[in-house]
């Protein structure tokens, strides 16, 4: 039997992906789409603003959208919920679905860092998982909220994990080029990002840096203890779709060499064995000198793949490197749909 799962945030960009990531799954069932106040009782096509360049999953365009209340009674027999509701609504369903009993995988920010929520990226800090039993006990409760990073944190800690099992991490520095995607439908006015780039997004720098440590930290008996280097981050937006690129710059603590960090790269594929149906390589390796391109690459392994080129010297850090990611589903959607995925396999 498949595991019953709802969308919060359904008719939006993120709540979209969801919808096509769970569409035919062979482990959940899309059993109810939550949604704000004014689509209530309409069919989803009659409510939603259709993003995205496939059409509507037709059994989804006909069903009915539901409220974002855990007493509803369409969330009666979903075990999963899966967010995608902004962060100040967030705040305070997340808490009361988990109350409820639900697992919720969520994608919103409100929750990530508090100290019993794990923010999971399950090829980096699986284990962080066990955080849930602290979560349950401390609130009382039979559900739990489990978080997946910002969208830009996600390309940086998947490249960044083989180098510091490997070599040590001393200091990071990053700088990004971010899709417009990233800020939702109506977050980049054309007028602004046009023929433009604008070298700041709110937020997003310290998101990037609290959010990095935490994942690539250790998860103790009773909370996380962030993992021990510097970093540093520059966040800007650009006039690109989908896919967010990133200039990373790491000082290992052992010496090391731009081939051996390829190698330790390549060699990368932590989940393989668990097989799960949103999993793809998590790390993809271009030798060509002007690759990652958000346009030519971001779909690789489906969108669930980070795309890594330019692996050189440098120097003043050890090495340097372009990352980039499908924004709206390996860093929002996926990421939450691929957490759930391997937490239902393993754990529950």
């Amino acid at each position: 039997m498949k595991i019953k799962v709802g969308i919060l945030g359904a008719t939006g960009n993120v709540g979209q992906r969801f919808i096509q990531m769970l569409e035919n799954h062979p482990i959940f069932e899309l059993e109810a789409l939550g949604a704000s106040e004014r689509s209530l009782g309409k069919t989803y096509k009659e409510a939603c603003y259709w993003y995205q360049t496939e059409p509507i999953p037709e059994d989804v365009s006909k069903a009915v959208v539901v409220s974002t209340n855990p007493d509803d009674k369409a969330y009666e027999d979903v075990d999963i919920v899966f967010s995608a509701l902004p962060s100040d609504l967030a705040k305070k369903l997340e808490p009361a679905f988990a109350k409820a009993g639900k697992y919720v995988f969520s994608n919103a920010s409100a929750m990530r860092m508090e100290k019993d929520v794990p923010l999971i990226v399950p090829e980096v800090n699986y284990e962080h998982f066990g955080m849930i039993e602290v979560q349950k006990s401390n609130n009382n409760t039979d559900g739990a909220v489990i978080t997946n990073p910002n969208c830009s944190t996600i390309a940086a800690v998947l490249s960044l994990k083989p180098i510091m099992d490997k070599f040590g991490i001393d200091l990071v520095n990053i700088t990004t080029m971010q899709a417009v995607s990233g800020a939702g439908y109506d977050g980049v006015p054309s007028m602004a990002i046009l023929d433009n780039l604008v070298p700041h997004i709110g937020g997003e720098e310290e998101k990037m840096q609290t959010e990095s440590l935490k994942i690539l930290g250790n998860f103790e008996e009773n909370g996380f203890k962030n993992a021990n280097f510097k970093m540093g981050v520059s966040c800007n937006r650009v006039p690109v779709i989908d896919g967010h690129t990133e200039s990373i710059f790491v000082k290992t603590t052992e010496e090391t060499t731009p081939e051996e960090i390829i190698n330790a790269m390549n060699d990368f594929d932590p989940l393989k064995r668990f097989n799960l149906p949103s999993y793809a390589k998590p790390i993809v390796i271009r030798s060509e000198i002007d690759r990652p391109q958000p346009r030519l690459d971001r779909n690789t392994g489906n969108g669930m793949s980070i795309v890594v080129g330019r692996v050189r010297k440098d120097p003043i850090f050890t090495v340097k490197y372009t990352a980039l990611e499908h924004n709206t589903i390996r860093g929002a959607a996926g990421a939450s749909v691929l957490n759930a995925e391997l937490f239902v396999q393993k754990y529950l």
